[in-house]
């Protein structure tokens, strides 16, 4: 490690602001300050959960922004600049990942892939439930069926079915407990019986 002088520190650290920094200067800058950062910031890199490779490229594009902010004006704290440049590169790692080429979202039209459209089978399945749903909701006594349905379906308060049916809110509150009970129990009941006959 270069030692400098104490006088030649201070006009280092003194250089007027827009006058370049001589390339020497920045040179024993980084040995002095930078250097003695690095098993810190390899620490800081490796909980980003990177692998080694990645983690010596950042930590080498850390030491050239580094070097290039310096060679404009010294920094008045080095370890803030470090830190703060490797923070924002994996910030820009993390959102470079997250961007998916437009090569690759045009190519799925080729494919033919329906992505909004479900698989044939979970239609099937889905159309199958409904039925089960439709079939229990028809054993269920009337009130109970239309509270259920204008609350689960239609999206009504309880209040609102409340006056529709003309009847109290704790009816409604019951009926509905009670309906939803007894579809589960009818489905469960159902389903245990397919299992039991498989």
């Amino acid at each position: 490690m270069v030692e400098t002088p104490e006088t030649e520190r201070a006009t280092t650290a003194t250089n007027n602001v827009g006058e370049p920094v001589r390339m020497s200067e920045v040179q024993v800058w980084f040995v002095r300050e930078v250097l003695p950062l690095e098993s810190v910031l390899i620490q800081f890199l490796k909980r980003s959960r990177r692998n080694r490779a990645d983690v010596e490229d950042i930590c080498q594009d850390v030491y050239m922004r580094v070097c290039a902010a310096a060679s404009e004006e010294l920094p008045k704290s080095t370890r803030a600049l470090v830190f703060t440049v490797a923070r924002n590169l994996l910030i820009n790692r993390i959102k470079h990942e997250q961007i998916v080429s437009i090569e690759a979202v045009e190519d799925l039209d080729v494919l033919n892939i329906a992505i909004d459209e479900p698989a044939p089978d979970r239609v099937v399945i889905a159309r199958e439930e409904l039925r089960r749903l439709q079939k229990v909701l028809e054993n269920l006594p009337e009130r109970i069926r239309t509270a259920l349905v204008m609350h689960k379906i239609e999206g009504l308060s309880i209040s609102e079915i409340a006056v529709r049916l003309d009847v109290g809110e704790r009816t409604i509150k019951r009926d509905l407990s009670e309906g939803v009970r007894a579809m589960a129990e009818i489905l469960l009941r159902e389903d245990a019986d397919i299992r039991r006959a498989e």
